[in-house]
């Protein structure tokens, strides 16, 4: 097994990789990730306890349980490029011997569930409902610089797309599963559809300001997209690199949503604070039954 270079795999003083600053007994095998540093402490003042607490820049980590079940909050900051940081050093807390630098030879999954907020896609998601991903249809290019290959279902939807959109050349859509393992039990009190994640705010995500967009017609084409009993429920900046990644290294992966926004109906949560509670307390409870 050849061994992975210092320059490669960073690991501190403290036998911590690099940016999350975590060593691997400070890991549960369940993780929930949040963009906002400030949402870690919303999530663990519901633990039991909580045995560990580190941070570095905005990876900020709480470890604890409720009841007997062990789970790691982690924020992650906002977009693509950090969820390749965030899943990839947490493959390596589990999966790699920091002590010789070699993959291990047995292989453990991580169980990754991802408390955000988004903006729905359809005028019946309103705003403060939740939604689990089916998909992550990605129009970042994370999961271009990886080898991956769709499956059947996520290459049929991917053309469709493709071909509704006419969104090609400059952008190369991918579409990635959430974990069935993981999204059956999230399902009464969620909307299910396909998450699309975009690498920005403004522009890609069809908001004008003082710039104009190549795209204009974005929002419109997401909305009115079908695939079967598939549509696109609502978009953000995190998921399809978290369900991509997440399917390379072999985890069990699902986003769910707060619904801050509708932009077909343009409207906004008049307390989307009170909104993530709900969502923080309902998904919570079914975390520790499973």
């Amino acid at each position: 097994m050849s061994r992975i270079a210092e320059s490669e795999l960073i690991i501190n003083d403290r036998g911590a990789v690099y940016h999350l600053n975590l060593r691997p007994d400070e890991l549960a095998q369940t993780i929930i990730t949040v963009g906002d540093p400030d949402r870690v402490k919303e999530i663990s003042k519901h633990f039991d306890s909580v045995e560990v607490q580190q941070q570095h820049r905005e990876f900020i980590s709480h470890t604890g349980f409720i009841g007997k079940k062990r789970i790691t909050v982690l924020s992650t900051g906002i977009g693509p490029d950090n969820i390749d940081i965030v899943l990839n050093e947490l493959d390596a807390l589990v999966n790699i011997d920091f002590e010789t630098r070699t993959i291990k030879n047995e292989l453990k999954q991580l169980t990754i569930l991802r408390i955000g907020t988004s903006g729905s896609l359809q005028a019946d998601i309103p705003v403060d409902s939740f939604v689990a991903g089916t998909h992550g249809l990605g129009l970042d290019n994370l999961l271009h610089y990886y080898r991956f290959e769709s499956n059947e279902e996520e290459q049929q939807i991917l053309q469709q797309f493709i071909q509704h959109t006419q969104l090609s050349g400059k952008i190369e859509p991918y579409v990635v599963t959430a974990s069935g393992a993981i999204i059956k039990h999230f399902v009464d009190g969620f909307h299910q559809g396909i998450t699309t994640t975009c690498p920005g705010f403004y522009g890609p995500q069809g908001r004008i300001l003082r710039l104009g967009l190549a795209n204009p017609m974005l929002i419109e084409r997401l909305s009115s997209f079908r695939f079967g009993n598939h549509r696109i429920s609502n978009f953000e900046m995190e998921t399809s690199a978290i369900y991509g990644l997440g399917k390379l290294l072999g985890h069990h992966c699902l986003s769910l949503n707060a619904i801050v926004a509708n932009r077909v109906r343009k409207e906004f949560s008049k307390d989307g604070k009170a909104t993530v509670e709900k969502l923080i307390e309902k998904s919570l409870g079914i975390i520790e039954s499973i």
